[in-house]
């Protein structure tokens, strides 16, 4: 990653996340003293949801328990997203501060693997039978451009509506809700802001603060929808710019606002709307459209941020239409995380044994059960528990055959931000879409150096 791309994402925030990193225990002693191997992770600041520590406590006790005298620290990197990702690169800058496994979202891991931060684990994925379960697009995301693996993948995700039926039926729109396109999914903000004042029609994450949330469930769930590769040509190995797709998708984003079928400008900038979304707005019938992910149920179980026994009910899910309809008719994007062994890590040999045990069968559907994953393992996709272990996972895993993923190019956290801008500019109403699409233009040829090729 180069000096722009860090100063995006860290260096502005060197000072204030210097002191995060004592507060969240990442900074002190070394890491992985002995066969002791420090595990970072990202919890978010609402402190509701606790799955991951849940999960990775269960795993503690396990692998301790079979491998005597190893011990696991859990590190918890209370943040919002964008933050996480900082306070994680400053970490392992340093061997005083690096952990022995950090969770890595696929969006990040080729930035970080082109700036060093992290280790190559061909040699020990040889050795591990159980790799050959992993399907062949979730390997491709831990993959450097060098074609070594660089992480192991504990599930992927799809994105599509959600939507209230009890609201929808109020104001006499079809509780079996299927948009065939852009319009049809605004035309029903509009009849929800009109029969039922006091509910918040349709959300989609916007703006800096929503970071890859904003970037990938909102402005690309758009932008894949106007046409092929509208982002990133592979074969002309160029950036698409100038093109009439970003220009309705930031048009799409200005209509939401300007005729305030989406939240109140604040709300949505604000970098904790999405756990307010989960928690509060969706169980409290405040909000009518949510452009989410296929994770959503797990705030909504027994053991989630908020428990709603009726969600499945209340709720349903559809997929996002493509912007006229057209060919395939449906967009969704997929993402996911992976766990990665810094470059500086103490204790690699001990850090991939537990990723391992993380990685058992029996492990893995336990993740994906607690996390509303959508499994990257055939075995696990298989299993009965799985298949049966949240209303709509057979929805979300049927959208698999549409999804697009984002490009796997250092530069893509660089594209990101400047989308986020983008948006945000459109968002405030600083900004026309034609002006916001042309200040984007601007900054994808200069964070590219030019590798960009214009539709305009």
């Amino acid at each position: 990653m180069n000096a722009h791309v860090r100063a995006l994402f860290a260096v502005s925030l060197t000072g204030a996340l210097a002191l995060g990193l004592t507060a969240c225990g990442g900074s002190s002693g070394k890491s992985g003293s002995g066969d002791t191997i420090k595990v970072a992770y990202w919890r978010q600041v609402d402190n509701k949801s606790r799955v991951m520590d849940n999960y990775l406590t269960l795993v503690k006790k396990q692998f301790e328990k079979a491998n005597k005298g190893k011990k696991v620290e859990l590190v918890p990197i209370q943040a919002s997203e964008n933050d996480y990702y900082s306070k994680i690169q400053l970490m392992m800058r340093s061997p005083r501060t690096a952990p022995d496994l950090v969770y890595e979202d696929t969006f990040l891991i080729n930035a970080d693997i082109a700036s060093g931060y992290l280790l190559p684990i061909d040699d020990y994925l040889k050795k591990w039978k159980d790799w050959g379960q992993f399907v062949d697009t979730a390997k491709a995301a831990a993959k450097g451009q060098d074609g070594k693996t660089y992480g192991v993948p504990d599930g992927t995700d799809t994105r599509g509506l959600w939507y209230n039926k009890q609201l929808f039926a109020k104001a006499g729109l079809p509780t079996d809700w299927k948009p065939k396109s852009w319009d049809e999914v605004l035309d029903a903000a509009r009849t929800i802001k009109k029969k039922l004042p006091g509910v918040t029609p349709m959300n989609i994450y916007t703006g800096k603060a929503a970071g890859e949330a904003a970037t990938m469930q909102g402005f690309e769930m758009l932008l894949y929808g106007t046409g092929e590769e509208p982002l990133y040509d592979p074969s002309a190995k160029k950036w698409v710019v100038g093109s009439k797709g970003f220009k309705d998708s930031l048009g799409f984003v200005d209509t939401v606002f300007k005729e305030k079928l989406g939240p109140d400008v604040e709300d949505a900038l604000d970098a904790n709307f999405g756990s307010t979304v989960a928690t509060e707005l969706l169980p409290a019938g405040k909000l009518a459209i949510d452009l989410d992910g296929s994770w959503m149920g797990n705030n909504w179980i027994e053991t989630g941020a908020k428990p709603w026994p009726e969600w499945n009910k209340v709720l349903g899910t559809t997929s996002m239409p493509t912007q006229t309809g057209q060919s395939p008719g449906t967009v969704t994007l997929s993402g996911g995380w992976t766990w990665a062994i810094p470059a500086k890590s103490k204790n690699p040999d001990v850090a991939f044994d537990f990723v391992k045990s993380m990685q058992t069968k029996d492990n893995a559907v336990e993740y994906c059960v607690r996390s509303a994953g959508i499994a990257v393992r055939k075995d696990v996709a298989a299993d009965p528990r799985y298949q049966k272990s949240m209303p709509g996972v057979d929805f979300f895993t049927g959208l698999v055959q549409y999804t697009h993923y984002r490009p796997a190019l250092p530069v893509y956290p660089q594209v990101s931000t400047a989308i986020q801008e983008a948006m945000e500019a459109v968002t405030t109403g600083q900004a026309s879409p034609e002006k916001a699409a042309s200040t984007y233009d601007e900054a994808v040829k200069s964070a590219t150096d030019g590798a960009v090729e214009s539709r305009g």
